[in-house]
């Protein structure tokens, strides 16, 4: 008995509980100019970014708690 060949996931399929967005689609998410983001994080003020290799990297649970902080604030 073979075994089954592995299931070849589109995209979507292949998704985390935790989310990760593109500066891309973080700034569409979020309805600024992505070069917001990069101001943002070279000031240290934005949500946590993340480099994963040489890309840069929102995870949702970090933005969620940024805009949490920024209502309260």
């Amino acid at each position: 008995m073979s075994k089954p060949e592995p299931a070849v996931l589109n995209r979507s399929q292949r998704r985390h509980p935790e989310e990760w967005r593109t500066p891309s689609d973080l700034a569409l998410w979020l309805h600024v100019p992505e070069a917001t983001l990069y101001q943002w994080r070279h000031r240290g003020i934005g949500p946590r970014a993340h480099k994963i290799g040489r890309h840069l990297r929102y995870r949702d649970a970090d933005v969620e708690v940024w805009l949490a902080q920024q209502v309260s604030a």
